[in-house]
């Protein structure tokens, strides 16, 4: 019993020595922005509908509808992340895309689409070439 005691000791010290330390807190939202929270102070708290994270700079309250994920970073920048090609920023890329990027050419209702993603040929123009791409991208699919 006691060589079982010692033995989870070390291997807890070992854990606890190789953990890494993060500065940040961060969340991608589902519309590809991201917010950035240093952890100094950190304090989060939930409700029914909101993430509420207060630190050493103040309160930042997100909608938890909006959110897509959470994760400890060292990396404080807010860059903007996306997938190339989820036109409706669901997290799939799938026809949905296709016909919301479609709705968007006809429509011009940039509301409810992340023209980054939509822009799928890369080109700095979000056009009919991006659904000929999008769509040539979902059937070469393995």
């Amino acid at each position: 019993m006691k060589k079982t005691i010692i033995t989870m000791l070390i291997a807890l010290v070992a854990i606890c020595a190789s953990a890494e330390t993060y500065s940040y807190l961060k969340f991608t939202k589902t519309n590809g922005s991201t917010v950035t929270c240093s952890v100094e102070g950190l304090k989060i708290t939930y409700d029914n509908a909101n993430v509420t994270v207060t630190n050493a700079e103040g309160t930042t309250t997100l909608a938890l509808a909006e959110v897509k994920d959470m994760y400890f970073s060292n990396d404080g920048s807010t860059t903007p992340v996306y997938q190339l090609g989820d036109v409706n920023m669901d997290g799939d890329v799938n026809i949905a895309d296709v016909t919301a990027l479609i709705d968007y050419l006809l429509n011009g209702d940039d509301s409810v689409i992340d023209l980054t993603a939509a822009n799928v040929n890369e080109d700095n123009s979000v056009d009919i070439s991006d659904v000929t791409h999008l769509i040539d991208m979902l059937l070469t699919v393995n």
